[in-house]
């Protein structure tokens, strides 16, 4: 059994993408030091997660069966400390949960620890409707607020929203079975500050104080402005009818929105409104008195959960200014016209590697030697290119054999 699992749950917009990459990326570094991160591929993590809450997500299900199952043996394999981390776990449910402690050694000798890594709720609330945009929705900004802020919290948003947001809830279901000494709260700082804060408390967190990592970021979930934002949302209304989720992921939300839009930050920042902020700052502050009275171990400062004040101007993103959404169209338009030229360009050379073949293969079979035959077979077989041009070859060759 594992000596000790590190279970981190949450909260999504909280530096969990960075986290989870350089997790991954290190997973030999972290080896060396005793400390497993079982993943075969970047989202191995958050397949587990749909797997153990059976949560329907863009067709990922078939992919995702098992998967919790195979996540959890390695960990109880393993003899030193076991790292989980994706953010979706934070709305499992408490018979998921104890589904998730028992498969993970607890109860068995395993010392399981949580973590909760939270943001205050000024932030929180924009971003998590800008992640809806991400993923295909056509909500205003206006009604998404409506659904959040409604106490009857009845609606799809709303259920999601403060099944991933609400941290007194969330530590209600996750370390309720748990001594609050192994509760662990990483605050997120406010904004301003330097970037580095946040990794050192998660590194002190999860015992990675004095490994040497690559901390480089591969992968990362960017924010977007006001006009990107709204741009994002008209281009939903388009094409949701009309591109399949696995061509929208890499198109839309990858190349538009985390490698083109995300990279225009003298757009105005999508913030809460004004009017909103003391309901929010009086629910965080309720927050903060219970976690503190709980006494669990807290890393950074329950301070940082009552979030700025408003902006002196707030852009309203139902309302954008329309010069700054042209702007981030053209981005848009010259971002997917480079894309068409990458895919155009590469499509010629495989063209031109499978004419390429064929003209070796038909030079190949008019000479006697088998051999010289059976050499340029075996290098075509030796790659994935070489192996369908060969398929294509076959068939071309049957279909003139059979034509003859």
């Amino acid at each position: 059994m594992s000596a000790k699992v590190l279970l981190h749950v949450g909260t999504p917009k909280t530096g969990t993408s960075y986290l989870q990459d350089v997790l991954f990326r290190n997973q030999r570094v972290l080896a060396q030091h005793g400390i497993l991160y079982p993943a075969d591929r970047f989202d191995a993590h958050f397949l587990a997660a749909l797997d153990l809450m059976r949560l329907p997500w863009g067709g990922l299900e078939a992919e995702a069966v098992g998967a919790w199952d195979r996540l959890a043996a390695r960990v109880r394999e393993h003899r030193g400390t076991a790292v989980v981390s994706h953010e979706i776990l934070a709305t499992a449910s408490r018979s998921q949960v104890g589904r998730a402690l028992e498969s993970l050694g607890h109860g068995s000798g395993t010392e399981v620890h949580l973590v909760l890594s939270v943001r205050d709720l000024v932030r929180q609330i924009p971003a998590e409707w800008q992640e809806n945009v991400k993923h295909r929705s056509t909500l205003s900004y206006a009604a998404f607020l409506e659904q959040v802020r409604d106490p009857a919290r009845e609606s799809r948003i709303a259920t999601w929203f403060w099944g991933v947001q609400e941290i007194p809830d969330i530590l209600d279901r996750w370390g309720h079975d748990l001594p609050p000494e192994r509760v662990h709260l990483v605050t997120v700082p406010p904004p301003g500050g330097a970037p580095e804060v946040l990794w050192q408390r998660f590194s002190r967190t999860f015992g990675l104080d004095g490994i040497d990592l690559d901390l480089h970021a591969e992968r990362a979930n960017p924010s977007l402005g006001v006009p990107e934002t709204a741009l994002l949302r008209r281009v939903n209304r388009a094409v949701n009818a009309v591109v399949e989720p696995a061509h929208y992921r890499p198109l839309v939300r990858e190349l538009l929105a985390h490698q083109t839009l995300s990279r225009r930050t003298r757009s105005p920042r999508l913030a809460l409104p004004p009017d909103v902020h003391p309901w929010a700052q009086q629910l965080a502050a309720a927050w903060s008195q219970e976690v503190a009275r709980r006494g669990y171990d807290v890393v950074g400062d329950l301070a940082d959960l009552v979030g700025a004040p408003p902006l002196s101007r707030w852009s309203d993103p139902d309302r954008p200014a329309e010069r700054q959404v042209a702007g981030a169209g053209v981005e848009a338009v010259k971002a997917l016209l480079l894309e068409n030229v990458r895919l155009r360009e590469e499509e010629a050379r495989l063209h031109e590697e499978l004419a390429e073949t064929r003209r070796a293969l038909d030079r190949s079979y008019l000479r006697p030697s088998y051999r010289l035959r059976e050499k340029v077979v075996r290098r075509l077989q030796s790659g994935a290119a070489g192996r369908g041009a060969l398929r294509v070859y076959r068939r071309v060759r049957g279909r003139s054999s059979r034509s003859a």
